[in-house]
């Protein structure tokens, strides 16, 4: 199990986290390079923002316009957070079921592998571009190992997370689990 708490309650402590550290990003540290290949502080939010917006109208429902990562990143992703909460604050709106990658599923049951495991992920990266504190609580790293576990080798293709790096037999957890998603400690 990944977690006793509701996934609204998840998502709600984890986005609190990552809303941490992108109000903590200075200015003049959103275009650093990432731990992604090729993005950017921003781009990386840019991706969080996007993927759940999208995520959300694949039930048919949608994130009302509201600003831009590229003008306003932390607005942009405080807007999000806000909408995907009211969803996922809703049992009827939560429970709408779609055929996805691994068959039928419901976005809350998505959102609790897949996007939060996101938020944990790449506010991990964010943190690293931005030269902030980049610590993932143990219970986070809880949560990393049992998605890790489920999605299995669909995590190390193209798109997603891609093959894993090699670690040191004597490499500490967060360091063997950031190199499972293809990323150096």
């Amino acid at each position: 199990m990944i977690t006793t708490e509701t996934t609204a309650d998840l998502y709600r402590r984890l986005a609190a986290a990552l809303t941490e550290r992108v109000d903590a990003v200075p200015a003049d540290r959103w275009e650093n390079p990432s731990p992604c290949d090729g993005w950017t502080t921003r781009d990386v939010l840019a991706h969080i923002v996007d993927t759940q917006t999208q995520m959300i109208g694949v039930v048919g429902l949608s994130v009302p316009d509201g600003p831009a990562v590229a003008t306003d990143p932390a607005a942009a992703w405080r807007h999000t957070r806000d909408a995907v909460q009211a969803i996922l604050d809703d049992p009827a709106t939560a429970g709408l079921e779609y055929d996805g990658h691994f068959g039928r599923t419901d976005l809350a049951s998505t959102f609790r592998t897949f996007y939060c495991f996101d938020l944990v992920v790449h506010g991990w990266d964010i943190a690293r571009a931005a030269g902030l504190d980049d610590t993932i609580p143990d219970r986070d790293l809880d949560l990393l190992d049992a998605v890790i576990a489920q999605l299995g080798e669909s995590l190390h293709t193209d798109g997603v997370c891609g093959p894993a790096l090699d670690t040191p037999a004597d490499a500490d957890r967060p360091t063997r689990i950031l190199a499972a998603l293809r990323r150096r400690a």
